[in-house]
């Protein structure tokens, strides 16, 4: 039996406060129970009337009708919440639904109240959703758990939705349906004090009817636990993700590295990495879902989109939307172009995206050349209604192609309505407008180049040296474990004094970097800790007056001018170690330019990080600049991921990453933080 079949496949349910009283939310939640269709039996320790149907306790309810209750739904106030579930739990209930706010939301009293539910759980081994929520809906089951009007209304469908909140969770559900997608599972998480997001993500993992999630986060608990559910899932059906809290800038640690990775970064980056499709609002998520439902593509790195419009400026739109994602809308072979030829006026464009014109009675004809081309793998129409040229529904279903279709309709709203019905109920996903079925199609292109990547996976093992160090570590100490780790680092001389950056000088030769040797320092331009492009004996002098008093100087050959990275690895609270990549310079702080991985990392994840960066022709060769060499950069990625391995560090970050003329890397600074 799944862990959580009690809350979501009861066979009887106990309301703890249900009431015959108009307004009160166990009035409400009676209500919406009405269509189960096992037993659901009303607790009132308050009014308990035997002869209606409501008694005092759990165990006087379970001894009426004969059988215990596997869920109990709590509408009671959070002051006697815990007490009423250690209570239910002690007469055989499993699951738990908590509805009530004024846990640990609002503090003080009500983290006392939601520490009390936690020790239930922990005693009893109840699996309680909740507090804080509106509750679940299973239409499948007839099982509205919801006081939310209208949410008994929600039909079955193929599609789930994991939300962290259940406002979200009805928004959603009420969205899907005006889009004509059931519902499987609806979830509001609320507190999630017991059952998380990985708990509802496995438990849908073992669904044989659904066809796609929607993700809703606003914050992970276990992070490695969620993106492992995630991709469990993605083997099997479509995970969409909306990531709340992009605003969120989160505890940074003391180096570029911390500041770069937001929890809201971080975690769109671990969802995306375990086979999620990312989204950015809920009109989107909806759009995704919708599409996901119906179709999904086989894996592969690039799939090419095919476009047929009967109205030449919608198709552009879209044509413009998806290139500007960098969605392959490819040309057709000259065969389809020439087959095209035959169907369409000579005077339209036919070489993709295809325009007929006007819709017309060959449409069923031209979708099937374009959908058969070895080029597409998946073919969108568009069309605005226009009935006395053709049936734009007839003529979509009618089409034998061999790649799925997704549709764009318009025309008079009650009429174009009824048309996307049709199409949806056909399995062809249909959007409204131009910008809603570019959402669907790079949906359904982004989970079919994730699985193609995760297929893929290949997990370098941890190969860090055993670091024999205690903290604070300086810059000459990190810059030695980056050499032990393969990283290139500057010739460079620790210096006990002025006498001896003088003989290093001497030794080296000009021009040279003098900088403080402080490990309490981390950021040393910033009190003038570093000097650069010194080539003479008065040079070095003057350099050394400006400095801060520090215990020694570390004295290095400068590197040729180039194009600069941030790498850095920093142990995160929820998601473990996690890797980043920035662009040099201002850039990844004021423009936020960064990749993000969970560590450990694959070689193909190392080396598609420098591709998500916006700037990344700049260090591809743009304008004349040395171009990197991938594969030394993928070193240097794979590198402190394996330093990640070893658990005393927690952060080890290098800033500015140069790249040299030939394409290999030098770091010219170096952090790393241990435990202390």
């Amino acid at each position: 039996m799944n862990a959580l079949d009690s809350l979501f496949a009861p066979g009887a349910i106990a309301v703890l406060g249900a009431s015959a009283t108009p307004g009160k939310l166990g009035a409400a939640m009676t209500d919406s129970l009405a269509s189960f269709p096992g037993p659901v039996m009303k607790v009132n320790a308050g009014r308990p009337d035997p002869d209606r149907g409501y008694f005092a306790t759990v165990a006087d309810a379970a001894a009426a009708h004969g059988t215990p209750p596997d869920l109990v739904v709590s509408c009671i106030p959070a002051a006697v919440t815990a007490d009423a579930l250690r209570e239910a739990a002690a007469a055989g209930a499993r699951g738990a639904l908590v509805c009530a706010g004024g846990f640990a939301e609002v503090g003080g009293e009500g983290a006392v109240y939601q520490q009390a539910v936690t020790e239930v759980v922990r005693d009893t081994g109840l699996r309680v959703l909740g507090p804080n929520t509106s509750g679940f809906i299973a239409p499948h089951r007839w099982l509205t758990a919801s006081f939310v009007p209208g949410a008994a209304d929600i039909v079955p469908g193929p599609v789930a939705i994991v939300a962290a909140s259940g406002g979200v969770n009805h928004a959603l559900a009420f969205a899907l349906a005006e889009a004509g997608m059931g519902l499987r599972l609806g979830v509001g998480l609320g507190n999630s004090e017991d059952v998380t997001q990985a708990d509802v993500l496995e438990h849908l993992a073992e669904d044989e009817e659904l066809r796609a999630v929607a993700l809703h986060v606003e914050t992970a608990v276990d992070g490695r636990r969620l993106t492992e559910a995630v991709r469990r899932l993605v083997e099997r059906v479509p995970v969409v993700a909306l990531v709340v809290g992009r605003s969120d800038i989160g505890e940074f640690a003391r180096s570029h590295t911390g500041a770069l990775a937001t929890s809201w970064r971080v975690t769109r980056a671990a969802l995306r990495q375990a086979g999620a499709v990312l989204v950015d609002d809920e009109r989107d998520l909806v759009d995704a879902v919708t599409a996901l439902g119906r179709v999904r593509l086989p894996a592969r790195p690039s799939a090419g989109v095919g476009l047929v419009t009967a109205q030449a400026g919608p198709g552009l739109l879209l044509t413009d939307n998806l290139r500007a994602h960098g969605v392959r809308v490819p040309p057709l072979t000259e065969r389809t172009v020439k087959e095209l030829g035959e169907l369409l006026p000579a005077l339209t464009y036919q070489r993709n995206p295809v325009d007929t014109g006007r819709p017309s009675a060959t449409l069923t004809q031209v979708v099937e050349r374009v959908a058969t081309d070895p080029a597409i793998d998946v073919t969108a129409v568009y069309g605005l209604l226009e009935p006395t040229a053709v049936d734009l529904a007839a003529a979509l279903t009618a089409a034998c192609a061999p790649t799925p279709l997704v549709a764009v309709v318009g025309g008079p709203a009650e009429q174009a309505r009824e048309t996307r019905r049709e199409l949806g109920d056909a399995g062809i996903p249909c959007a409204s407008t131009p910008a809603s079925a570019a959402t669907m199609i790079r949906a359904l292109v982004e989970d079919a180049t994730v699985r193609s990547r995760l297929e893929a996976t290949d997990i370098t093992p941890p190969g860090a040296p055993a670091l024999a160090l205690t903290a604070p570590v300086d810059e000459h100490t990190a810059k030695s474990v980056l050499t032990e780790l393969g990283i290139r680092t500057p010739v460079r001389r620790v210096c006990a004094d002025r006498a001896e950056a003088h003989t290093a000088l001497d030794e080296f030769g000009g021009p040279v970097v003098v900088k403080i040797l402080d490990a309490a320092v981390l950021h040393k331009t910033e009190v003038g800790g570093v000097q650069v492009g010194i080539r003479t004996h008065e040079e070095l002098d003057a350099a050394l007056a400006r400095m801060p008093v520090s215990p020694a100087l570390l004295v290095e050959r400068m590197a040729p001018a180039g194009p600069e990275l941030i790498v850095g690895v920093r142990r995160d609270p929820v998601f473990g170690p996690v890797m980043a990549l920035g662009a040099g310079g201002t850039a990844a702080e004021t423009l936020g330019d960064v990749a993000l991985r969970v560590a450990p990392l694959s070689m193909n994840d190392a080396y598609a990080m420098l591709d998500e960066l916006a700037t990344s022709d700049l260090y591809l060769g743009a304008r004349g600049a040395a171009p990197v060499d991938r594969a030394r950069l993928t070193h240097v990625l794979l590198a402190l991921s394996s330093l990640a391995a070893d658990q005393a560090v927690t952060e080890c970050e290098i800033n500015p990453l140069r790249i040299l003329p030939d394409g290999d890397l030098v770091a010219l600074d170096a952090v790393l933080l241990l435990r202390d």
